[in-house]
């Protein structure tokens, strides 16, 4: 198959369209579903543990048969990680990322989901993530500028 911008526009949106999807059939979209998961001494709900684990699964399963392909559907190679080092960045972001997600109830995907539907906390949400990332972009550029100058 050749790749080209079409083809991968088309398997971004098949991609995010099953992902939304999921989410909305599995109820992850509402807040009040994430904080049940979270709430171990009260009122525990943990169809977020089931959801997870169906997930982790699928992409268990992915990354087999993506492993037996030469390349990927809509690119010209696969992208695997190459940092694989626990350092201070990423559990700094995995504690930021942890403490949004327990106050605000949502996570990344479902609060785009949601804020898609036009609900008002989740495009709150969205925006402060977004200056998140407009945050840590410019913090990066800046540390590379100074490593380089």
């Amino acid at each position: 198959m050749t790749v080209t911008p079409r083809s991968r526009a088309l398997v971004a949106l098949f991609a995010g369209a099953l992902f939304g999807v999921g989410l909305g059939v599995s109820g992850m979209t509402k807040p009040s579903k994430v904080l049940g998961f979270l709430d171990v001494a009260g009122d525990w709900d943990p169809s977020l543990a089931f959801v997870m684990m169906a997930a982790v699964a699928v992409h268990a399963g992915a990354i087999v048969i993506a492993k037996r392909r030469r390349a990927p559907i809509a690119s010209t190679r696969f992208h695997w990680a190459e940092q694989t080092l626990i350092d201070a960045p990423l559990l700094t972001g995995a504690a930021l990322f942890g403490v949004g997600w327990g106050l605000g109830g949502f996570c990344p995907g479902p609060a785009l989901v949601s804020a898609a539907s036009g609900n008002l906390t989740a495009i709150a949400f969205v925006a402060a993530m977004i200056a998140g990332l407009v945050a840590r972009h410019a913090t990066q550029r800046e540390d590379v500028a100074a490593r380089s100058g």
